[in-house]
């Protein structure tokens, strides 16, 4: 069950009845930043839904070799979770906290009850899914269409976007494996965009000057 104080998050998204099920079913998760919450292959038994923090989305290869797909924010969910729990399927991603986070877990076998029931939860998957396509198209588009140092300095807004603030702390290395690239090219393309007043490179921490 989750606690008193956590329904308040649901009440401009859910009618109350909703809220009811999901206080007497769910649990309420924390996580440390770089903690793992979803692995790739496990067995997906809940929902999660974000409540406060951030949470880093991937993909990986045979070679093992990640591929930022998106991040998740407070009162998210993730549609490849949720395809899973449809589907009763192992995990495809690996979610990763991005920032300290706490979350709920709803009950996947809960999902089918809610769909039928509640039009709130309803527009809540629909809208979620919608989200993630978006952005995973976003993500394609980059791979697609930008260069390495533009996609750099994306990667660098997203960040600010994420910390709400424009000092990243970030090692180099960092960076390449979630852009799927060496630390060498990272290392070389952040220098460009300094020189390019875009960036000013700190120990372990840059500063977003330019969006």
């Amino acid at each position: 069950m989750i606690k008193e104080a956590t329904v308040s998050t649901f009440e401009a998204m859910f009618e109350p009845d909703l809220i009811r099920q999901i206080q007497q079913s769910a649990i309420e998760q924390s996580y440390e930043k770089n903690d793992i919450i979803i692995d790739i292959g496990q067995p997906m038994s809940h929902i999660p839904i974000v409540l406060d923090g951030s949470i880093k989305i991937v993909r990986e290869d045979d070679d093992g070799k990640e591929l930022l797909l998106y991040f998740l924010e407070k009162g998210d969910s993730c549609a490849m979770s949720l395809t899973c729990c449809i589907g009763d399927a192992k995990s495809k991603i690996r979610a990763t906290a991005e920032t300290d986070v706490k979350l709920i877990m709803i009950p996947s076998n809960k999902m089918e009850e809610f769909m039928s029931k509640y039009d709130s939860w309803r527009f809540y998957i629909l809208k979620n899914y919608q989200n993630r396509f978006e952005e995973m198209l976003e993500t394609i588009d980059t791979l697609a269409f930008m260069n390495m140092d533009e996609r750099v300095h994306r990667y660098l807004f997203d960040k600010t976007q994420i910390a709400n603030s424009n000092e990243i702390i970030i090692k180099h290395y960092e960076i390449a494996e979630d852009l799927n690239t060496s630390r060498t090219v990272i290392s070389r393309l952040l220098k460009k965009l300094e020189i390019e007043g875009k960036i000013k490179l700190g120990r372990n921490k840059i500063i977003f000057l330019k969006s």
